[in-house]
């Protein structure tokens, strides 16, 4: 097993290696060459995200400025949206479904370093995965930590830190996250007609 699969697993591990150090390099180098592109650039902009994520669905919205650690970690469904300075720490896999959105300055990280300075100087971290469900929403200033789900159909509030698994279909937020209700048919709204 290598420093790359090893750092996949979860392991506990040095990550100051030149194995994960190139792999770092060609994912920056991808998120620059994205973040140059203007926005009507669209086919371009699409073909960078195809080759740096590990699988993009059908619709999928980028806006830059994006940053990722690795890039092939990470796979997005159909009909995402992930708006302006997303950044995901993608030393292990973030599975994101279908129809999510996602708002602005969010934080996806499933990087752990170690506590103890000289640890922590060395390199020594750990990672574990994301698991963001279909038909999520979370607002701008999120920040979702290593190892959680978010069950389908939830809303994470702006500006919440969530730090342990969030059910189906609620409404949670704060810092620590925590769920505040259910989503219900009463929240339905109805559009002014045009």
């Amino acid at each position: 097993m290598n420093d790359l699969d090893r750092m996949r697993a979860g392991e506990w591990l040095c990550a100051i290696t030149p194995e994960i150090g190139a792999a770092l390099r060609r994912a920056e180098e991808a998120c620059f060459r994205l973040n140059a592109l203007a926005p009507d650039r669209r086919e371009e902009r699409d073909a960078v995200i195809r080759r740096l994520f590990g699988r993009v669905g059908k619709n999928c919205i980028l806006h830059s400025p994006f940053h990722c650690d690795f890039g092939t970690q990470i796979t997005v469904g159909d009909d995402f949206v992930g708006n302006f300075n997303l950044t995901i720490l993608d030393e292990a896999p973030v599975t994101i479904g279908d129809h999510v959105f996602i708002g602005p300055n969010v934080g996806i990280y499933t990087v752990n370093h170690a506590l103890l300075p000289d640890q922590r100087n060395a390199g020594v971290m750990r990672s574990l995965p994301v698991t963001i469900g279909n038909d999520v929403w979370i607002g701008g200033n999120a920040v979702i930590m290593q190892g959680v789900a978010i069950g389908d159909g939830s809303v994470i509030g702006a500006g919440s830190v969530v730090t342990r698994d969030i059910p189906a279909g609620v409404v949670a937020c704060g810092n620590p996250c925590r769920v505040l209700r259910p989503i219900t048919d009463a929240d339905r709204v109805v559009p002014e007609p045009q």
